[in-house]
């Protein structure tokens, strides 16, 4: 490897979505450097986007206890991590401790943006313009840019792009008994954020039973704390949906959401998936913001009233009526729907 090509360490986001939107900024790299080597430092469940990333050599596995410093743990990686010849660092976290593995392993160069009393830590310090980069994804792409070229003008936003597997993908359909003789709907009505999110199961039911009369399939996707609301969507439904929360890994999740026709989701990980993905979605928003956090794609419709109180970004709703979702009629999504297949 010669001295002009860049070695990268980055250190990953902890939220599914955030990182699927980190691929933009490993994308943007490769493009203005396409020698580069990008290793990502992150947890090892992050593997379910990342191997679905060829702008990556190398997932670095942090498996640290989540809030927990682990100064002990962080000091025996960053010193393992010496000798692999890294050039740069990019911490997308804000976290001091999210600063601590590169600057252990003595990267010389570590960009991050002013946070939890960082100097040091990280020595190529940046700071955050909210106005001019409002988007996350922006925010992350500025990091990998030269400083005096980290302004909102420069900042382009290539679109996230998840390679799935094809073979793996028909396995995961198989071990669930899942047909592919027809279209799939694929709802994701779960977010781990909170109730400010979630539009209500009643109204994923209601459109689940516009594509089951269509003659689609209808797929519930989630983790364990959805299969409650998927249960009660597919009871709604009468029984005619296949109930998939908490039934598949997270990497089994990406591949059955690859095979879908269309997927409606709340502002979540799996609608980043989707849209990474590059599959016809329509996202609903709450409490929170799709100038903030959009999904990446350009086959996608927002399904968003706009009150004037929202994006209040709380987890539960402060006025204790949560009209923002209550009062998004089904309607509404499946006329955003039909536009997209």
């Amino acid at each position: 490897m010669t001295d002009t090509i860049k070695k990268y360490l980055i250190v990953g986001p902890s939220w599914v979505g955030d990182m699927v939107m980190a691929q933009s900024l490993f994308i943007d790299i490769k493009a203005r450097e396409p020698e580069a080597i990008i290793d990502v430092l992150a947890p090892a469940w992050t593997s379910a986007m990342v191997d679905c990333m060829p702008e990556v050599s190398e997932l670095v596995a942090a498996n640290f206890a989540h809030g927990k410093l682990g100064l002990g743990e962080r000091y025996r990686l960053g010193k393992s991590l010496r000798d692999r010849g890294y050039t740069n660092a990019i911490v997308l976290p804000n976290s001091l401790k999210s600063a601590l593995v590169p600057a252990i392993a003595k990267i010389p160069t570590r960009t991050g943006f002013i946070g939890e009393q960082r100097w040091g830590l990280v020595n190529d310090i940046r700071k955050l313009d909210k106005v001019a980069l409002p988007m996350t994804v922006q925010r992350f792409i500025a990091l990998g840019l030269p400083k005096d070229a980290a302004t909102r003008e420069l900042v382009s936003i290539p679109a996230p792009k998840l390679i799935a597997n094809t073979d793996s993908a028909k396995s995961v359909m198989t071990q669930n008994n899942l047909l592919a003789d027809k279209k799939v709907l694929a709802l994701c009505p779960g977010a781990e954020f909170g109730a400010s999110k979630q539009w209500p199961a009643k109204y994923y039911a209601e459109v689940a039973q516009y594509y089951l009369a269509q003659g689609w399939r209808v797929w519930l996707l989630g983790s364990n704390n959805d299969a409650a609301t998927c249960n009660e969507i597919n009871q709604i439904a009468h029984q005619s949906c296949d109930v998939l929360a908490g039934k598949t890994t997270l990497p089994q999740a990406v591949d059955l959401i690859s095979r879908a026709s269309l997927v409606v989701s709340n502002d979540s990980g799996l609608m980043h998936i989707a849209a990474a993905l590059q599959i016809p979605l329509v996202a609903v928003y709450g409490s929170t913001d799709p100038g903030h956090t959009p999904p990446l794609s350009v086959n996608h419709s927002i399904a968003r009233l706009g009150l004037e109180c929202s994006p209040c970004f709380k987890r539960d709703c402060p006025l204790e009526h949560l009209n923002c979702l209550n009062d998004l009629q089904p309607s509404r999504v499946l006329e955003l729907s039909e536009g997209l297949v």
